[in-house]
């Protein structure tokens, strides 16, 4: 099909914002430094290359959809978050943005510890080498199973979610004749800025023990009394995808309030807390993201004064970045189908992936942004709607964004920002079979995570 072959839809004129009579056309060759990974560029000809190696020849060697992540960038932003925070705290990266073998190789040679709230996960980082004292394990429902491994390897610190849970890690450590390190994870009644599913720290959720009505101070009580456990700190996690600080200074000013009513009911100072991650990536050029040492400095001048305040010694602080780790270092590439231009409203793009290989849209109502990356274009920008191949009217990619009047059938376009959850949540919707992740990096590129087969699914249907 030719590139003049199908009517356009809305163009740029006819969709500007309210109020807004005449306004240049975006330049849809010029890439948003904040949405995309650090070695992403065009080349002369417009298409984009990652690791000085151009989406054609990935496309061509890896299929499409398909997953790029940038190591280069990956591995700086790791160094990052361990310089910011430096030898005086601790960074683990949260698993469950997205995680590998190899993933676990590149986060012990930079130096940071490692978040899981699975026994998948638990398994995926003990297989790859990572240490279990530099694993912390999640989840508020994790099983006995899940438990005795944890405790049998080790793992640095169990977050404990529930009453039950107290006791349940205590009963296995005393089993085992060990004592387990272990932090509380408390809900502070902070409600982060964020879409209401992805906010964890407002009381009516199912993560965590309320500081409200004294629950959070009887949990403490419980895990200080029982010889299987050693309490070490506090936890609290208020939400994720969050630009504003404001929320982190009202959890930390909460959870040493806590701490203080532990010294003095109990003369102890717990040593360590936990303020969790969060903090957001940039998914469109409208966000605004903070960088690493803007975060530590941030997050240790709150607790630092909060605890001057309360008369208490500053424990070492953790954060769990996930997100803002992995989430900008990798783009999704697809492959246009179909173009279909609805008159006075979009054109919707279908590719060949969609929800289930980017469920965050459908859920999360999340925003991504779009760009034409096999070529440059000089055509005038219209009002598109990237859709998936899938039996659902929620297939959406992306809402609402511009590409170029003469995208065609074959093009490929990327969305970049989709190294965190998206793999992750992948599924098998209309049996699908779930994208590779390719490691890019220094003109080399590897497979990290294969693609799935036919062969795979049928391997798991026994019936």
């Amino acid at each position: 099909m030719s590139r003049s072959a199908h009517p356009a839809g809305p163009r740029y004129a006819d969709v500007l914002p309210e109020g807004h009579y005449s306004a240049p056309a975006p330049d849809l060759n010029v890439l948003d430094e904040k949405v995309w990974s650090r070695t992403v560029s065009r080349d002369a000809d417009g298409a984009l290359t990652v690791g000085g190696i151009e989406v054609a020849r990935l496309a061509e060697e890896f299929g499409t959809p398909a997953y790029f992540l940038d190591e280069s960038d990956f591995r700086a932003r790791c160094r990052a978050w361990a310089d910011a925070f430096g030898r005086d705290a601790d960074v683990f990266y949260a698993g469950k943005a997205f995680l590998s073998r190899a993933v676990v190789r590149w986060l012990q040679e930079e130096g940071l510890n490692l978040d899981v709230c699975s026994g998948g996960e638990l398994t995926t980082a003990l297989d790859a080498g990572m240490p279990a004292e530099r694993i912390a394990f999640h989840g508020n429902n994790k099983t006995v199973a899940e438990i005795e491994r944890a405790v049998d390897v080790g793992v640095g610190r169990i977050v404990l979610d529930s009453f039950q849970e107290i006791v349940r890690v205590a009963h296995i450590a005393q089993q085992r004749g060990k004592r387990q390190r272990v932090q509380i994870r408390v809900t502070v009644g902070v409600e982060a800025h964020t879409h209401e599913f992805i906010a964890t720290a407002h009381e009516d959720q199912k993560f965590g023990i309320a500081l409200a009505d004294g629950q959070a101070a009887e949990a403490v009580r419980r895990a200080l009394t029982l010889d299987g456990l050693e309490l070490v700190g506090i936890h609290s996690h208020i939400g994720s995808q969050i630009f504003d600080m404001a929320g982190f200074e009202v959890s930390a000013r909460r959870v040493v309030q806590l701490l203080a009513e532990v010294r003095d009911e109990h003369g102890v100072e717990l040593p360590e807390i936990d303020l969790g991650g969060g903090l957001g990536i940039a998914y469109t050029s409208a966000d605004d993201p903070r960088e690493p040492h803007e975060i530590a400095k941030a997050l240790g001048d709150i607790v630092t004064r909060e605890c001057e305040s309360a008369g208490l010694r500053t424990p070492r602080i953790s954060v769990e970045p996930g997100r803002a780790i992995v989430g900008p270092t990798a783009f999704t590439l697809y492959e246009v189908g179909t173009i279909k231009p609805l008159e006075g409203l979009r054109t919707y793009v279908s590719v060949d992936g969609g929800m289930s290989d980017n469920i965050r849209t459908a859920l999360y109502d999340a925003e991504y942004s779009v760009a034409l990356v096999s070529r440059s274009s000089d055509a005038e920008p219209m009002l598109v709607r990237v859709v998936g191949k899938h039996c659902e009217s929620g297939d959406i990619v992306v809402k609402d964004a511009f590409l170029p009047s003469d995208l065609a059938p074959g093009d490929l376009i990327a969305v970049p920002a989709t190294g965190a959850y998206c793999r992750s949540m992948a599924s098998n919707y209309n049996h699908a079979l779930r994208p590779p992740v390719v490691a890019v990096r220094d003109g080399q590129a590897r497979v990290i995570v294969r693609r799935e087969t036919e062969e795979d699914l049928l391997r798991l249907d026994v019936g």
